[in-house]
């Protein structure tokens, strides 16, 4: 089989991509900063190839890449360092190029949208970012394109929503889980009764394989929504109740962001993203079903269970605590 690299596997949508390459037997290689992390992660695995990179040497990101035939993009960075998604993106280009890489599929944000013109927002809905981090997003997919375009390489993206799942701390329910497995108050950024939706983590990975090989999915880029459209409150109340708990809730708007980013630059730089929460881009992801056939998304019902019961497993664990903060697909 051809091989398959992950660079950013370490986090959850990369272990989601893993399972599911697992799942069909298919070889394929991790790519991070942390040799440690990825060999706890992923060193079980037969299947799995453990590489590091230095991304700051053309080198190290050529012998990340050396080898392979199609590689996913996931490569995360802090969410006050977003300037640097164009310059990984561009080095990673130049290393894939060289080193004879036939596809990259790019795992995308609704960033690049901007503001929603329209009720549900399909592909071929302008892009237009009105944030930094939108236009750093749609930066990095244009230079993509542009060398798809240009016959160098095959390029596609996947465009996911907000997410959540088990183990995923990064997300605006994760303080929801935490909260009702330990009978404490859930700390939620508002307003929290707009319409919003969510991915559950382990639909992801099926879809990006299934993604990665069809010759029809290259040259453009896909939406993959939520398992339909609900609200911050309608899925935190739903945790409470599945937790055996009346819900308590409290809700920080706009304002206490500005606050709270005085002394968190992550909390800093969540202000500008604000208006996902009061003007949210909710996905039509016809096209990719239209495409792919069958694309499995889990109910929020059983999402919530599943989430639950990894939290509680982790309460109990001697693992290191979560760190809880909200944070939407960067």
């Amino acid at each position: 089989m051809d091989k398959v690299a992950l660079f950013g596997a370490s986090g959850v949508v990369g272990q989601s991509v893993a399972r599911a390459l697992q799942a069909r037997g298919q070889p394929y290689r991790v790519v991070g900063r942390s040799r440690a992390s990825l060999q706890k992660e992923f060193g079980a695995d037969p299947l799995a190839e453990v590489a590091t990179w230095d991304t700051e040497n053309p080198d190290s990101i050529r012998a990340a890449a050396r080898g392979v035939h199609t590689l996913i993009y996931m490569v995360g960075v802090n969410y006050w360092q977003f300037g640097l998604h164009p310059l990984l993106m561009r080095r990673t280009l130049d290393a894939a190029i060289a080193e004879g890489v036939k596809r990259i599929l790019l795992i995308g944000t609704v960033y690049p949208y901007g503001r929603p013109r329209t009720e549900t927002v399909k592909e071929d809905h302008p892009r237009e970012p009105h944030t930094f981090k939108g236009r750093m997003r749609k930066e990095q997919e244009d230079m993509l394109m542009a060398e798809h375009a240009a016959g160098r390489i095959q390029a596609t993206i996947l465009r996911l929503p907000d997410f959540y799942g088990p183990g995923v701390d990064k997300s605006f329910l994760h303080r929801a889980f935490l909260a009702a497995v330990g009978g404490t108050r859930a700390q939620l950024i508002g307003p929290i009764d707009r319409p919003h939706e969510f991915v559950y983590v382990p639909d992801v990975g099926p879809v990006v394989t299934k993604l990665m090989d069809e010759p029809r999915a290259y040259g453009k880029w896909w939406n993959f929504a939520g398992a339909g459209v609900t609200s911050q409150r309608t899925l935190v109340e739903e945790i409470f109740r599945q937790a055996g708990r009346p819900p308590k809730l409290m809700t920080s708007g706009k304002g206490m962001l500005r606050l709270m980013g005085l002394f968190n630059p992550f909390m800093r730089e969540l202000v500008e993203m604000h208006y996902l929460l009061t003007e949210p881009v909710l996905m039509d992801d016809s096209a990719l079903r239209q495409l792919l056939g069958d694309v499995h998304k889990t109910p929020y019902t059983e999402g919530i269970r599943q989430t639950l019961a990894a939290t509680r497993a982790a309460a109990v664990s001697p693992a290191p605590a979560a760190t809880g903060r909200p944070h939407p697909v960067p």
